[in-house]
């Protein structure tokens, strides 16, 4: 149960796929079975030939017999699906464990050492252990290649686990509605040699690192926006999404409502930092509240600061 698949993406994929061709295959066999059965008795017994209907009171061993096979059938299916089913949910007691944090509309991926991605990171043969976080609404994590779903609900510990068993890069979305750019819960899955992962995850904290002496802080900024999904509610060219555009978020003045009450502010690194740490404190005029969760915790001081160097560059 706890061993690596070299044949498939990972090790839950043979069962679940068996269990699959199984019921499809009884499924197949049932629907042309049936199709044919129905036919010959149009034809055998259509009315010109037996134009006086004929009652039949039942038949005990026919009964028992369309009782018995269709329960054996379902008990078949069930026990391949049971079986398929319960090691996802006992994963192992060692492994290489991973945070997902869902929120509208990204996910986000924690390692053990604090380094975030927006992407996942597993090494090739090795037990990934997910710990399953929802920042806000239903979500539901699914990488299909692996054959593993599992739903993500606020206010619950939920795990999700694996055994990558080919290098490659794969899917990974989110398959419960949460929201207007639900389809915006899109990432993937890239499964490296274990030398390579481990060397990847002491590198740095970013999963494509910027290299510092090209980029400028803006274009780090950037990427820090990037790499947290902010892009999903916020535009660049002041098209209207879910929160305000990025276009005329540094300098002049804002509308906003605090507390109930309009008030106009100043948009400065201390209005930013509180719209990051505190999104609820203060909500621009025309937009809704409670959209936007606190990032406190996950974007650091230093990310903030080349946030705001990026917005300062929008607006220029």
């Amino acid at each position: 149960m706890y061993t690596a698949d070299p044949q498939n993406a990972s090790n839950f994929v043979a069962g679940v796929d068996l269990t699959f061709m199984i019921i499809l295959g009884i499924s197949i066999f049932f629907l042309v079975g049936l199709t044919i059965t129905m036919i010959v008795f149009i034809v055998r017994y259509r009315r010109n030939r037996h134009p006086e209907p004929v009652q039949n009171e039942g038949s005990t061993r026919l009964e028992i017999i369309w009782t018995v096979i269709p329960l054996a059938l379902v008990m078949v299916m069930f026990y391949f699906g049971w079986m398929g089913w319960r090691p996802m949910k006992n994963p192992p007691e060692e492994g290489m464990r991973v945070k997902a944090i869902a929120r509208m509309w990204k996910f986000n991926f924690q390692y053990e050492n604090g380094k975030v991605t927006d992407s996942l990171y597993v090494p090739l043969g090795e037990p990934v252990i997910i710990d399953l976080v929802a920042m806000d609404v239903l979500h539901s994590l699914y990488i299909p290649a692996f054959r593993v779903k599992e739903d993500m609900v606020p206010g619950q510990e939920k795990v999700m686990w694996f055994i990558p068993g080919q290098e490659g890069e794969y899917d990974l979305f989110c398959t419960e509605y949460c929201g207007l750019q639900h389809s915006y819960m899109y990432s993937g899955v890239k499964v490296m040699p274990k030398e390579d992962f481990y060397a990847w995850l002491a590198d740095s904290t970013v999963a494509e690192p910027v290299d510092e002496s090209e980029a400028s802080p803006a274009d780090r900024g950037y990427q820090v926006l990037v790499r947290f999904g902010c892009n999903a509610c916020h535009s660049s060219d002041g098209t209207r999404l879910v929160g305000p555009s990025y276009l005329g978020g540094w300098g002049g003045t804002r509308t906003v409502e605090t507390g109930g009450a309009e008030r106009e502010v100043e948009v400065d690194g201390e209005y930013i930092r509180r719209s990051i740490y505190d999104p609820n404190a203060d909500i621009v005029k025309g937009f809704n509240q409670g959209m936007m969760l606190s990032y406190e915790g996950m974007v650091s001081e230093e990310e903030v600061d080349l946030i705001i160097e990026y917005l300062k560059a929008v607006n220029e």
